[in-house]
């Protein structure tokens, strides 16, 4: 692992990584915000899984998390949104190849030998980081933004007992029946129908996730047709999850918005990883 920077940050330490993944062939970019709590032993980790075009970097500068992170004596790990570098397959399209992995292991060419962003995050970058840092394995949870929203409802849900508690930011809620999904699906897994794997209305349907869960989406996000938040909510209340589903009058799909309900993100994330 090669330390890129560090910088004193809320009393703890906001790092920035790179290392070699083996599930996607290529080095990844990371970011990492330890707080002060680390230098005496494993703190919790919150996971926060950025949207489309994203890099480690867009909610480590933006999100204001780590203020609220260093409050409750948390970590928070940024990781890349997809594979990149030479050789990386990619598209003109800013919803498809680099910087859109959606989270997934794509079985397609070309995008197979690379974009395996579910098995980047659920071993190799976990590896990596309960073995080089002070972080509590037993205590984790996850949230996102839009891809990543979608990115966290879904690993949550594919991985009972895992995380304790998870959020979402305006997420990409039913991909299978939106034209954020159903492109980028057909491209990584060759149809939409095989997305229902990856879809969180359709995942949820089947089973109920085993953590509280906590929404919030904007009423004036700009990309809310896409998003399919209705199919999601009623999913939730069919097999009475523990879930808070907010739409926040005004709010867009901006970085403004993740912002200021962040606090409170961060806090009921606490909430679960110190109970």
């Amino acid at each position: 692992m090669e330390k890129i920077s560090e910088n004193k940050c809320f009393g703890g330490t906001q790092g920035v990584y790179s290392h070699d993944s083996q599930s996607t062939g290529t080095p990844m970019t990371f970011g990492l915000f330890l707080p002060e709590e680390a230098e005496d032993g494993a703190v919790p980790l919150l996971w926060f899984l950025s949207g489309l075009t994203c890099t480690h970097e867009n909610a480590m500068t933006k999100a204001g998390a780590q203020a609220w992170a260093a409050e409750h004596g948390l970590a928070l790990v940024f990781p890349d949104t997809s594979p990149r570098g030479e050789g990386v397959a990619d598209d003109d399209a800013y919803d498809l190849g680099q910087g859109a992995g959606f989270y997934i292991d794509a079985t397609e060419a070309p995008w197979a030998p690379h974009f395996r962003m579910e098995s980047y995050i659920l071993n190799d970058l976990s590896d990596q980081l309960f073995s080089d840092f002070p972080l509590d394995s037993d205590r984790q949870a996850i949230t996102g933004h839009s891809m990543g929203g979608h990115g966290a409802l879904t690993l949550a849900a594919k991985s009972p007992g895992r995380f304790r508690s998870v959020s979402a930011f305006a997420p990409i809620c039913n991909p299978t029946e939106s034209d954020w999904g159903k492109k980028q699906f057909t491209a990584y897994l060759g149809s939409p129908e095989a997305g229902r794997a990856h879809d969180a209305t359709c995942l949820i349907r089947e089973n109920d996730l085993d953590a509280p869960l906590l929404i919030d989406t904007g009423t004036d996000d700009q990309f809310g047709d896409l998003l399919k938040t209705e199919a999601l909510a009623e999913a939730l209340a069919a097999r009475r999850a523990e879930a808070t589903l907010r739409l926040q009058k005004g709010y867009d799909h901006s970085y403004f918005f993740i912002s200021t309900f962040m606090e409170e993100h961060v806090a009921f994330h606490a909430e679960a990883l110190w109970a």
